[in-house]
């Protein structure tokens, strides 16, 4: 059974995983909870001040990193960064949205990196993210429910249940009112909604994501559901423990949020383009490092790498490897891959149980069936990237991908809490 802490931490996570409709959304959410918890935000086009002693964050799009100093720092002080990213997969509105036919308006969209298409059907779905107007200002958006891809009716399609493959082009077009295409604009009921005059916008990076409001559920209340857990679960970990931390260990503690993670990340705001090297660099020049200097901090600098991983499904046991198989539960997850697909090894392996046993928090173990290709993360890309030693972690969740994730209750909570050890080592 959950602990009152944990049922908390669920409860909390559903209020950020509601202000979080977009990658947009989440990072200034993040902002949000920084600033209430007495972080500063900086301008990527101004100084920066003496990091000693401070707390600070800075925004770039969709991604957000967040640090605290310690007051000893020096110039070759080393950094913990806690990674995570802001996306999820889903759809994303193309240019000339508004569509429809034989007396239905619908929205024109794109698949955005890799959903579980079915998910999706038969769901409100909110239309969320950045609109840009005329003079350059970026405005968030959100229209609340307004979208809908409604399933074909069985009576209509008789052997829907033998396998449903929808045509991600013809069949994967929501509905949201009912009229003429020609006579009514998607954009007006986002201006509207954004409270921003709809000819005045001059771009835009709109998704979907579901409507509905994460929730705790099952026996004993063990199990919590929510759109985007993928990867809102970590970001909530990793801001919660950031945000409560008093003082930093030896270390910088950092939180690194990347945006586009579920389709490559190769962004200005991704993971594998330059947002944490730059300002690595600039805090580490607050600081009076040099160039050598700098290369010595990274030396004896972590990142954590966190993201979802699988849960052994009681349906589909055959797909998981036989004889490690996480459930939810029992702890967050070290993700090994021998192929790299993640970052951790044999050093990454031994710190981390270092500071989950510095939590009191227990871990499980997660490996790919050899015979189903493994995904990836920020965590490869990072340590390719920096060269700082990196381990991939998480939490194991069921329904991977789909609009409505499935985690554990406790291991949300005790993710966090190995945050707060790793940022505190």
């Amino acid at each position: 059974m959950p602990t009152p802490d944990a049922l908390a931490h669920a409860a909390d996570l559903a209020d950020f995983v509601a202000a979080s409709p977009s990658s947009f959304h989440a990072a200034a959410e993040v902002a949000r909870r920084l600033t209430d918890a007495g972080f500063t935000a900086l301008d990527e086009t101004a100084a920066w001040p003496d990091p000693r002693g401070g707390r600070f964050f800075v925004l770039r799009d969709g991604a957000i990193i967040a640090w605290i100093v310690p007051e000893q720092a020096h110039a070759e002080t080393g950094i913990h960064v806690f990674g995570a990213h802001s996306d999820s997969p889903g759809f994303k509105l193309k240019p000339q949205p508004t569509t429809g036919s034989h007396g239905w308006l619908q929205a024109g969209v794109e698949v955005y990196g890799g959903p579980l298409l079915n998910s999706w059907l038969d769901r409100e779905l909110t239309l969320a993210g950045r609109v840009v107007l005329d003079d350059g200002t970026q405005v968030l958006a959100s229209t609340g429910p307004l979208l809908r891809l409604p399933q074909l009716a069985i009576h209509l399609d008789r052997q829907v249940n033998d396998g449903l493959a929808l045509d991600k082009q013809t069949q994967t077009q929501p509905v949201w009112g009912l009229g003429s295409a020609e006579s009514a604009d998607l954009l007006g009921e986002v201006a509207a909604a954004a409270g921003v005059d709809a000819s005045r916008i001059r771009g835009y990076d709109l998704v979907t994501a579901d409507a509905a409001r994460g929730r705790v559920f099952g026996q004993d209340d063990v199990f919590f559901a929510a759109g985007r857990l993928d990867d809102l679960a970590s970001v909530h970990a990793g801001v919660a423990a950031l945000a409560a931390l008093d003082e930093p260990g030896e270390r910088i503690a950092m939180l690194a949020v990347f945006d586009h993670e579920e389709v490559g990340s190769a962004t200005r705001s991704g993971a594998a383009g330059p947002f944490l090297a730059e300002v690595l660099e600039r805090v580490w020049s607050g600081l009076g490092a040099d160039r050598e200097q700098q290369l010595r901090a990274l030396a004896q600098s972590w990142c954590v790498s966190s993201d979802v991983g699988h849960s052994v499904h009681p349906n589909y046991a055959g797909r998981h490897d036989p004889v490690v198989q996480p459930v939810l539960g029992s702890g967050p997850i070290l993700k090994i891959n021998a192929n790299q697909r993640y970052a951790t090894d044999a050093t990454g392996a031994a710190a981390w149980h270092g500071w989950c046993d510095r939590a009191g928090v227990r871990s499980q173990e997660f490996v790919s069936n050899n015979a189903v290709p493994c995904g990836s993360t920020i965590g490869p890309i990072t340590a390719t990237r920096l060269g700082i030693r990196t381990v991939d972690v998480g939490i194991p969740i069921l329904s991977m991908h789909s609009a409505r994730e499935l985690a554990g209750v406790s291991d949300l909570h005790d993710l966090t809490r190995v945050a707060a050890a790793f940022f505190t080592a």
